[in-house]
């Protein structure tokens, strides 16, 4: 069981790391985006897709690098009791926190998902074997959700960002859950 931990540990903390470190540059392009809305609203006639593009990308930015965030206990923490406990009563606490977590992030996902099938076209209330169907082609793709900006952009892409995101973000928390187990067990991480 500890091997297989393990190996899950190393497989989620690998594509996490590697995505977070790639997802970081993202900021650029978000400055980018925001640089070219300050010059075309100066010189030019102003862009109509630049502020709802900087807030996907910000979206973007913000839940791709959450699981990278997670592995790298960049999160706030109040550290008036914590820094002075031993390693195991930081697991045990750990231990408590990341299951709330997980339970957050699930209500979470399954909130993505069912925007995502809104935004799909479906309006009924299964919307997890609604998307499975649209995957495996047994379900068609109704009437696209889009803003009502004067940019009107689909909303889905943005949306299935969000699902994978949290997915990831999900699975992370799991292997950091399953590294308090090995703290506790007294076996290194």
């Amino acid at each position: 069981m500890q091997k297989l931990m393990r190996g899950f540990i190393r497989g989620v903390d690998a594509l996490n790391y590697r995505l977070g470190r790639f997802v970081m540059y993202g900021i650029f392009v978000l400055m980018g985006i925001l640089l070219w809305s300050s010059i075309s609203k100066t010189f030019f006639l102003p862009s109509l897709w630049t502020l709802e593009m900087a807030q996907f990308v910000m979206v973007g930015y913000y839940i791709l690098g959450g699981p990278y965030s997670i592995q790298l206990k960049a999160n706030v923490r109040m550290d008036l009791l914590y820094g002075d406990w031993s390693t195991r009563r930081k697991a045990q606490f750990d231990l408590v926190t990341v299951c709330l977590l997980i339970f957050y992030l699930c209500v979470l996902l399954y909130g993505a998902i069912s925007s995502t099938a809104y935004s799909l076209g479906y309006w009924k209330d299964a919307p997890l074997s609604y998307l499975f169907g649209v995957l495996a082609g047994t379900e068609e793709v109704g009437r696209l959700e889009r803003s009502s900006s004067a940019w009107r952009p689909y909303m889905w892409p943005i949306k299935v960002i969000m699902i994978f995101g949290f997915f990831l973000m999900l699975l992370q928390c799991l292997s950091e859950m399953f590294k308090d187990i090995l703290r506790l067990k007294g076996e290194p991480v």
